[in-house]
């Protein structure tokens, strides 16, 4: 009976894994059965979407368009942005986890307030802060907001507080200072979680609307999402063309899941160092 009910149990759970998997693909299936059709095509009628013709003119037009350089755009932030707020984050944590000096508690909690205030809050002295120094309109209104976040300073302390305190008090002792233990011994202990904290960073900066949409104004330095809606906008009630761009935005997004889909499950299983 016990491993009847097991079994039913796990069944469900299959039944339940499979179900959201469907009502997750479908929709990706449906966007790229769409972006295959003729232009003005009835995409929303299932018969007239399955069945023929099927065509790649839409992705030669579409090359055509900008929306290579805003991928480029998207690309380029998303990995500065994400490398340096790594960097930052995980040197904060380990200041905040290892370190003694007075004050430190204070410090973490002033830094767990920031996860509390909306984005939406910072918004209007952030871009005049821009607009002060003369950074509208370039990268650097993009990166160097992200670059000091206190959800991964949270994340990375969480796991260095983990961390066996002999392990760093044995490097101290054959000399090493708080920099080397840091590169020699926190760091790549912490390999899966500095991994899914880049991945989360790099989703988060590529999905990125609302400050890009403020402080870009040139379509030349435009990143995916504030590209595709003014993409969409000339495009009419047609469905198909946005489609096919909404295809190709997606794609970086779909490979960086695919490789790195075990840093995603390591970093968030686990929560300390197991013997």
């Amino acid at each position: 009976m016990k491993h009847g009910k097991i079994t039913l149990q796990r069944g469900l759970l299959y039944l339940f894994t499979i179900i959201c998997a469907v009502l997750w693909f479908a929709p990706v299936v449906w966007m790229i059965l769409a972006s295959l059709k003729p232009q003005n095509s009835a995409v929303t009628i299932l018969e007239s979407l399955l069945r023929g013709p099927f065509t790649l003119e839409n992705y030669i037009e579409i090359s055509e368009s900008e929306i290579w350089t805003w991928m480029k755009n998207s690309l380029f932030l998303g990995c500065i942005s994400t490398l340096g707020a790594v960097i930052v984050d995980s040197m904060a944590a380990y200041a905040l986890s290892y370190i003694e000096y007075p004050g430190k508690k204070i410090i973490f909690w002033f830094i767990m307030m920031g996860m509390m205030i909306p984005v939406e809050a910072e918004i209007i002295p952030l871009y005049q802060e821009m607009v002060e120094i003369g950074l509208t309109n370039t990268y650097l209104s993009i990166i160097l907001p992200t670059l000091a976040g206190p959800f991964g300073v949270f994340i990375l302390k969480q796991f260095y507080d983990g961390i066996p305190r002999e392990l760093a008090d044995a490097a101290k002792i054959d000399g090493a200072g708080y920099f080397r233990i840091f590169l020699s011994i926190f760091i790549p202990l912490s390999k899966s979680s500095v991994f899914a904290l880049g991945i989360f960073l790099f989703i988060g900066s590529w999905n990125n609307f609302l400050w890009p949409f403020l402080t870009l104004t040139s379509s030349k330095k435009m990143t995916v999402p504030i590209g595709l809606p003014m993409f969409n906008s000339l495009m009419g009630s047609d469905m198909v063309m946005p489609m096919a761009a909404a295809f190709l935005a997606s794609i970086p997004m779909m490979i960086v899941f695919l490789l790195f889909q075990k840093y995603i499950i390591k970093g968030i299983a686990m929560t300390g160092i197991k013997g």
